[in-house]
């Protein structure tokens, strides 16, 4: 169920209430470039988005506004415009005589970010919010005048100084950074807003929606959510990264309008969007009958649910210990068991056959833990086999009454892992008993193997946790069989991925009708968008916009090409500065426009060397990340 929202008016499509979610782009072309700029609004019109957003930096960007519009009205296109303004709340004044919507971003709308660490008085910070008032106050009468909507977005990259000194680098202070714009807009009579909450970590872009939902539920504020996560990058990782924030919140019931950011051209991002949408339009057929539950767990902070430690094979499970990897064992993998795997192929999990197990596991390396999976029509066939239990790591059967054959097998799993799979809400209270059988006996878990797994998760995990049990957790998705391959990567990006940045999931598991290899990859790539395991480079790259001072599709492909091969290095690549700082926070490395064919390189916040012309700046990187001994030389 969606949350309840006032609607909001950007030209004639309306935010909000039961209006459905709204998908939208941004142009990446200069905005005084009339032709090249219509050309991408009529891009963006032909696949479906709904409202364009343009980058307005400066005067002669503002100047070129009334061309654009001119072009737009002889060639009959016809879409809400939002000015982007960041810094100049003059051009924002001029914007709402010219655009539906206008976007101010309230870390920077009226500061200057200035990194200064100082203690505010409560007198200082008020004539800080006085400044702000002053400067807000001429474009929210135009605004209300024009009828014209303020989008509210705030960026975890360009929290003010103020903010960061009073808050930190916060859920907590990007939500305050908003609700100040809020307040002086409400003082003024003026609701006709819309929020956002960005960032390019997905856990901090969760805690921040949430959170800022929780405050506004108290100050009995219903304005609607701009939903997105910014920097997401490009290809698959944008993909995923962009389906585990925005899809984590739409399950919430939050969300009323959306932005995929992806570093490609952007009529390449409503597509995503679309398919994002459409899975929270038909209502998970799984979700519908589940009560709603207190969590057991934090929505608004990242704490991995406490369990205890299983070991399986040579590697453990649950506790502190990385999330597992589980892959399914068939001729694709088996042909390449034995070469090197890149992500490692760590545990495959293999169907029980009378006969021909035992070959397929003599045949599978003791360093991979082994999972023998038992379906149903094979429960009397292993309670015969004469099947060496040495040779597995966990045994994953299903549970449906109490005094089932596990009795008379559990004597001889002895040091073994047993795995007790649910698929549906009406066998969590039998697998709960059975647990509370086995638990302190031997190494129990709960596998959880749906087509459905969101929902169904969180509530087997409040169940074991009300019963103090504390086993570890395997999610298992299985694809539905229309899915196409991008329908397939957002759902399980948005049903394992939620789960994870709630701390839900010790191992993970995913069943489809396409390639176990690109099912494997998939499962590392969901872990490292969730920060939870890096195994490869991890990339935080700006969708770019008319405010990019290079060519970023290029330049991330060749920064890519040079760097892919550096396992758990960050290496941010920002347009300009707008962000820049901020949203590479957590990156090792920086790469950021500094103007027209120049560029500013980072280590971590700090700025290292300036201006360096951009042919010379990819080479520059390489030097940097190797002086600092993070570099290492690619294989063959």
């Amino acid at each position: 169920m969606r949350r309840e929202t006032r609607e909001v008016k950007i030209g004639d499509v309306t935010v909000g209430g039961n209006n459905p979610i709204v998908v939208q782009s941004m142009t990446t072309t200069p905005t005084t470039d009339t032709q090249a700029t219509v050309k991408q609004i009529a891009a963006l019109i032909e696949v479906g988005c709904q409202v364009v957003r343009i980058t307005v930096p400066t005067k002669a960007d503002m100047d070129n506004i009334p061309n654009i519009r001119e072009e737009m009205k002889r060639l009959n296109l016809k879409v809400p415009l939002v000015a982007d303004i960041h810094f100049l709340p003059q051009l924002a004044l001029r914007a709402v005589d010219w655009f539906e919507k206008v976007r101010i971003n309230p870390g920077n709308f009226a500061d200057r970010k200035n990194f200064e660490v100082r203690e505010y008085t409560e007198i200082e910070y008020q004539r800080e919010l006085d400044r702000i008032r002053e400067a807000f106050l001429p474009i929210l009468r135009r605004a209300k005048t024009n009828g014209v909507s303020i989008r509210v977005g705030t960026n975890h990259g360009s929290l003010s100084d103020r903010i960061m000194n009073r808050y930190g680098d916060t859920p907590m202070g990007m939500v305050e950074s908003a609700l100040e714009f809020i307040r002086i807009a409400e003082d003024e009579g003026f609701h006709h807003l819309i929020i956002s909450m960005k960032a390019s970590n997905v856990q901090v872009m969760i805690q921040a929606y949430r959170l800022l939902v929780a405050r506004m539920n108290e100050l009995n504020m219903k304005y609607p959510l701009h939903l997105g996560v910014t920097e997401a990058g490009d290809g698959e990782d944008g993909r995923i990264k962009s389906a585990i924030g925005i899809g984590s919140l739409l399950a919430d019931g939050l969300g009323d309008t959306i932005r995929v950011s992806l570093t490609e051209d952007p009529e390449f991002e409503i597509p995503v969007a679309k398919n994002l949408v459409q899975l929270f339009e038909r209502p998970f057929k799984a979700e519908t009958s589940l009560p709603v539950l207190v969590p057991s767990w934090d929505f608004y902070s990242y704490q991995r649910r406490e369990v205890d430690v299983v070991k399986k094979s040579k590697q453990h499970l649950g506790g502190r210990e990385q999330v597992r990897v589980v892959t399914h064992l068939n001729s694709e993998v088996t042909q390449a068991v034995n070469q090197k795997f890149d992500p490692v192929l760590e545990t495959v999990s293999i169907p029980f056959q009378p006969n021909i197990a035992e070959k397929i596991l003599r045949y599978i390396p003791d360093t991979i833990g082994k999972i023998l999976r038992i379906e149903g029509a094979a429960l009397s066939d292993l309670q015969s086999t004469q099947l060496d239990f040495e040779e597995i790591s966990v045994l994953a059967t299903p549970v449906w009454t109490e005094d089932s054959y596990l009795d008379k097998i559990v004597s001889r799993l002895k040091d073994k892992v047993l795995w007790l799979r649910i698929n549906r809400e009406d066998q969590i209270p039998i697998v709960v008993e059975v647990v509370k059988k086995f638990y302190g006996k031997m190494s129990v878990g709960v596998e959880i193997e749906s087509n459905y797994l969101m929902s169904l998760g969180r509530i087997v995990s409040s169940k074991l946790s009300k019963a103090k049990l504390l086993v570890p957790l395997h999610l298992h998705l299985k694809a539905n069989s229309k899915e196409t391959k991008e329908q397939w990567v957002l759902r399980a990006s948005v049903e394992i991925g939620s789960l994870l940045c709630d701390g839900l999931g010790d191992s993970i598991e995913l069943s489809s009708r396409f390639s176990e290899m690109e099912n494997h990859i998939l499962s590392f790539n969901i872990l490292q968008a969730t920060r939870l395991r890096m195994s490869k480079t991890d990339y935080i790259a700006c969708p770019s916009c008319g405010r990019t001072l290079f060519d970023l599709q290029e330049t991330t492909a060749k920064i890519r090409k040079q760097t892919s091969h550096l396992k758990g290095v960050k290496i941010a690549i920002m347009g300009c500065i707008v962000n820049g700082p901020g949203e590479m926070a957590d990156a090792d490395f920086g790469y950021v426009g500094s103007g027209p064919g120049h560029i500013n390189l980072y280590v971590g916040k700090d700025c290292v060397e300036r201006h360096i012309p951009q042919i010379e700046a990819v080479d520059k990187l390489v030097e940097l990340i190797k002086s600092h001994g993070r570099w290492i030389e690619p294989t063959l």
